[in-house]
């Protein structure tokens, strides 16, 4: 009986693989849509201009990274 299911275990195993692709594309484009939305709110918040928001964002991510390892998720 195992003989006869065998051949359908390919293309069943080989269908998560490319659903998990487009779900990390999803994701991305998600993440991508959060991170305008983000900036659009703080450009509105702050009255600032696009570099200026950009800038804040880096210098904020500069501050985490010198942060030691036990502080950085607070």
């Amino acid at each position: 009986m195992a003989g006869v299911f065998a051949p359908l275990g390919w293309p069943l195993q080989r269908r998560p693989r490319i659903e998990r692709q487009v779900l990390s594309s999803s994701r991305l484009d998600s993440k991508a849509l959060e991170l305008q939305t983000a900036k659009e709110i703080l450009k509105e918040v702050f009255g600032t201009t696009s570099a200026e928001v950009e800038e804040m964002i880096r210098l904020r991510l500069a501050e985490r990274d010198a942060l030691p390892e036990n502080l950085k998720y607070l």
